[in-house]
């Protein structure tokens, strides 16, 4: 039986808080528990930089996407048919959106292009104060998914938004007042779901993002919905957990419905779940999610054969997964993984939109990042907070294996490529009537902001293929640009893959 050193750990945690804490600056709150409640805690920083007050375990925070797996546990209590396609649940669905079942909806194999970044694509910015009336009218206007539903997973909220709408549909109630019914209310957590940030929450935590060296207030302004608009403190968070492994009151036996193996259409499984992520840190498998909002980093680890858990919520624009997932290394008695020795370079697929970009220890794969660890096949691999990657280098330079479960293989870019002219021209979207220029020199305006604008540098790929570089605030967009078999110029990211321009004449 595995030794559990909550002194250790507890230790860990305090001197990454005491570093928030240095600072000066946005903090956060580390929580060790188990299945009784909260064992250890580490605290520091601020919730409020403008107020000079302190970040607590008490601090309420905005979950962000650790709310999907709680939108879960509440469609399983309220009998919903995973099997269920997604137009027998909501009406006015596009019918290439309607067939994705429920399931795959949630468990981010159906290929649902994820809204935020399809706005974006048409020059929309994530600050842009949408309704969930308007961004689903938004969606009713698109009529293919990113790729075959079931063949890759590819992280989306737009499916966790159509399953929160579904609850009212069919059940007559809102996500909120059954979430309350079914489970914030006889475990009496105080959990909130505020529709928008314009939404006041006693007590919230202000998200903060660093620009050069200055703090900066993050801003979202598309309407939260239940793929990660919980707020709540990260004691809450813990009780929660603690009686999620449990099994405790209404979740007898939902953890294991949440993490019961999901798989791909040929059968091979998906580490990604409804809402979770099943991983393993060294022998201790894991079940983990994060969250992210402008200016809020989250992570949840559980460790349910154990019955313990560490979960982080913070104020700042930092990675969460590898401060906490040291805090559970040192509960738990595992080592750190051993990090990978991968090659670094941008890499592209002989065809289509497919491409990463590996520094010393990470990969961004079409915009997504992940840190890389070696792997025992002498190649290296994510240890997942979303994205499952496994990558070996081939003989001819090339990286091969599996993204997502689909088998990828990718191509180094060679150096100084010009960009090639079938890309150049001044391009509209049919649907949305977004317009966007290439340019000779390399050089390309997309839209953004109603016809303000965004120029970028492009970086060409071999095969008529070249990638953009489009920020802002914090977050930086890198869409590609192809050609598909109709000549149509389409923009692609990970979560996103639906958007064809033709040619003004």
């Amino acid at each position: 039986m595995q030794t559990l050193d909550w002194t250790r750990a507890t230790a860990i945690a305090s001197e990454i808080a005491g570093g928030w804490a240095e600072a000066r600056g946005p903090g956060g709150a580390i929580v060790l528990f188990d299945t009784a409640g909260p064992r250890g805690v580490g605290a520091g920083g601020f919730a409020s930089m403008e107020h000079g007050i302190p970040f607590t375990a008490e601090t309420p925070s905005r979950y962000a996407s650790i709310s999907k797996h709680m939108l879960a546990a509440t469609l399983l209590l309220e009998g919903f048919d995973l099997d269920a396609p997604l137009g027998a649940l909501l009406d006015d669905l596009p019918p290439a959106i309607g067939v994705v079942p429920l399931g795959r909806a949630l468990d981010m194999t159906g290929a649902l292009p994820d809204m935020m970044e399809v706005l974006w694509q048409q020059g929309v910015p994530f600050t842009a104060s949408l309704s969930a009336a308007e961004l689903f009218s938004i969606l009713r206007r698109l009529h293919s998914t990113c790729a075959v539903p079931g063949t890759e997973m590819a992280y989306s909220n737009t499916g966790w938004r159509l399953a929160q709408m579904a609850i009212p549909a069919q059940r007559g109630v809102s996500y909120v007042e059954a979430l309350e019914r079914r489970l914030t209310g006889p475990l009496g957590l105080p959990i909130t779901l505020p529709l928008d940030e314009a939404e006041v929450v006693p007590g919230l935590a202000t998200g903060y993002w660093r620009d050069g060296e200055v703090w900066r207030r993050g801003r979202y302004g598309l309407h939260f919905s239940a793929s990660g608009g919980l707020a709540g403190s990260a004691a809450a968070l813990t009780r929660w957990a603690g009686a999620l492994m449990a099994g405790r009151g209404p979740l007898d036996g939902i953890l294991e419905q949440l993490t019961a193996p999901r798989g791909f259409a040929d059968g091979s499984p998906s580490a990604y779940r409804l809402g979770l992520v099943c991983t393993a840190l060294g022998g201790t498998p894991l079940v983990v999610h994060g969250g992210s909002l402008p200016g809020y980093r989250n992570h949840l680890l559980m460790a349910p054969g154990l019955g313990v858990g560490v979960a982080l919520l913070s104020n700042r624009e930092e990675d969460a997964f590898w401060p906490a997932l040291r805090v559970m290394a040192a509960l738990v008695g595992e080592a750190m993984p051993e990090p990978a020795a991968n090659p670094t370079g941008l890499y592209a697929a002989e065809q289509g939109p497919f491409w990463a970009e590996l520094l010393p220890g990470v990969i961004e794969y079409m915009g997504g990042q992940e840190k890389l660890v070696a792997s025992a096949d002498g190649g290296f691999r994510s240890l997942p907070a979303y994205l499952d990657i496994r990558l070996r280098p081939a003989a001819d330079g090339a990286l091969e294996g599996l993204v997502g479960g689909a088998a990828r293989r990718l191509l180094p870019v060679p150096p100084g490529l010009p960009l090639d002219p079938g890309l150049v021209g001044h391009w509209r979207e049919q649907e949305f009537g977004a317009e966007l220029t290439v340019r000779a020199d390399g050089t390309a305006r997309f839209p953004w902001a109603g016809g303000t604008g965004m120029e970028t540098r492009l970086t060409p790929l071999p095969g008529a293929r070249a990638l953009a570089s489009l920020t802002h605030a914090m977050w930086r967009h890198r869409p590609c640009l192809w050609r598909d078999a109709d000549g149509a110029l389409c923009l692609a990211g990970h979560r996103a893959r639906v958007l064809r321009f033709l040619p003004c004449p």
